[in-house]
């Protein structure tokens, strides 16, 4: 597909017209949004009528509503609005009825649990106005939580892995001619997973290169639930849309190892319950040994490194029992529905 690159970016608003927007989704967390939007009054090196804040909210929960309104009224505060998406729901399609009613040339992107940096807007900004990028992805930082224990939790570690990713909009600035151009996000992405990666492929390939900027923003671990990498199994699904749209930058840049232990562990289980039904009680304990053995290597590689109080061991016993089984699944069904190879 042949790129077709934007025009320069513009140093001036028009008509009034702030410089950046920036688009924030969420969906019914107002705690988290508010240490977002103090951040976000606490910029420095940028005007009030220079930047505007658009929250999206999935959910359209009334607490929200007041709370993006009770910092609207501040004195000082930039402008600030409070929409809900219509038709498709989650992030990519509330990121999309963020930036298309924006105003700004600039559309920041960022989430409603990080804490943008005081200079997060003006290196940003800089950063895309001064090289011929289309978009410029920003650090992020996740603070670490065991500094009053040795180890951090199995949710720490994977949320860590924020810091070491290539574009994600957590701190991502974009501009706005390039998201009209390739028609923003897709809105097909209805978990926070790849979204991001897929408009990073689809801008580098129809509009113009991405650059890195040194703007910040803090990402503190999240509370969750117990079980939390259970849920997650769901974004197997969203891999293989990604190696549909994108199969060749997805097997240099993105494709990460077959997980052959999940099938091994799936596939001694069924056969150990097909062994017992036929009165094999042999063949069928030995494929329960195997299978038993390879959840316990799972879970000893997921301790290696991270909390062992009791309640953080059980939830990484139980939940390594069942995650290749629920891996296995998402893998073969997002496969199956976007007809791509997937293993």
């Amino acid at each position: 597909m042949t790129t077709t690159r934007v025009g320069r970016l513009r140093d001036g608003d028009i008509d009034g017209n702030p410089r950046i927007s920036v688009v924030i989704p969420t969906c019914g967390r107002p705690a988290l949004l508010r240490r977002c939007l103090d951040a976000l009054l606490d910029q420095s090196g940028i005007g009030r009528d220079d930047y505007e804040i658009v929250v999206v909210d999935d959910r359209g929960d009334s607490a929200t509503r007041r709370l993006v309104d009770g910092f609207a009224v501040r004195p000082g505060a930039p402008r600030m609005r409070c929409l809900a998406p219509f038709g498709a729901h989650g992030p990519a399609a509330a990121r999309n009825a963020g930036w298309r009613a924006a105003r700004g040339a600039i559309i920041a992107f960022t989430d409603d649990d990080t804490e943008p940096a005081p200079d997060w807007l003006q290196r940003g900004e800089g950063a895309l106005r001064g090289g011929d990028f289309v978009a410029v992805a920003g650090r992020i930082e996740v603070p670490r939580m065991s500094h009053d224990r040795c180890e951090p939790s199995d949710h720490e570690l994977m949320t860590r892995g924020l810091e070491q990713a290539e574009f994600v909009t957590a701190n991502a600035f974009v501009r706005r001619d390039a998201l009209e151009h390739i028609g923003g996000f897709d809105t097909r992405f209805t978990r926070a997973w790849r979204e991001d990666t897929d408009l990073q492929y689809r801008l580098e390939r129809q509009v113009g290169p991405i650059g890195r900027t040194g703007a910040l923003v803090r990402h503190p671990v999240r509370p969750e639930r117990w079980g939390v990498s259970l849920r997650q199994q769901r974004h197997a699904y969203f891999e293989a849309l990604l190696k549909r749209e994108h199969p060749q930058r997805y097997r240099r840049r993105a494709d990460t190892a077959t997980p052959w232990h999940y099938y091994t562990i799936v596939g001694a289980t069924l056969a150990g319950v097909v062994f017992a039904a036929r009165g094999r009680p042999l063949a069928a304990g030995a494929a329960g040994t195997l299978a038993l053995s390879m959840i316990g290597r799972f879970t000893q590689r997921r301790l290696r490194g991270t909390r062992r109080d009791p309640a953080h061991v059980t939830e990484m016993v139980v939940t390594s029992a069942v995650i290749p089984f629920l891996s296995v699944y998402w893998r073969l069904r997002g496969a199956i529905h976007f007809r791509t190879w997937l293993i």
